[in-house]
């Protein structure tokens, strides 16, 4: 697939900052930043967003990376899945893990309240969301109601991103390939 849009977007204050912060921080730009780059209005307030969003501290990191890149699998952003596998292993999540997020059912690599997570996010995730009370109620109940906001609203802005990802064409950028992550079998 080719992207729907161009990724030479035009040269902008705003993009050349968020540029020279995307190459600083990732080791290049990250194609959604060229690709909304097209709306100025658009990558302003993504970047206030996602700056907002690396200051929710309530819940557990790994639970919330889980949560994000379940997200992206069952939606099918391979950028997504591609930069998740890549960033949460450089913060040293267990590459089991990672590598098994897309078939997180058949794995063994997951603790029970890492699987309610993944069934929350993936109900979250699917269209119209399958999410049911019990599991809603549990994860609410263990992870107290201001971690269950912050589950909720990290899997709702991955929604955000994987759909506009996905539905502008942006597919994996070789993230994953810097590390040594195998490539899941269902991918």
């Amino acid at each position: 697939m080719t992207t729907r849009i161009s990724l030479d977007p035009p040269r902008t204050l705003l993009f050349r900052a968020v540029s020279w912060y995307s190459k600083r921080t990732y080791g290049k730009v990250v194609d959604p930043v060229r690709a909304y780059a097209h709306h100025t209005g658009v990558l302003w307030s993504l970047v206030r967003l996602e700056l907002a969003a690396g200051r929710w501290k309530k819940l557990d990191p790994q639970l919330g990376a889980l949560a994000v890149m379940t997200s992206a699998a069952t939606v099918g952003c391979s950028w997504c899945l591609d930069f998740g596998y890549w960033e949460n292993h450089r913060h040293g999540m267990d590459p089991r893990k990672l590598r098994d997020v897309p078939v997180w059912r058949e794995s063994e690599a997951y603790t029970p309240l890492e699987r309610d997570v993944m069934e929350y996010a993936e109900g979250m995730s699917v269209t119209p969301p399958e999410v049911g009370d019990e599991l809603a109620e549990r994860l609410r109940t263990v992870l107290g109601e201001e971690a269950f906001v912050e589950l909720t609203t990290m899997v709702a802005l991955e929604n955000m991103r994987s759909r506009t990802n996905s539905a502008l064409g942006l597919t994996s950028q070789g993230f994953k390939d810097r590390c040594d992550l195998e490539r899941p079998a269902r991918l």
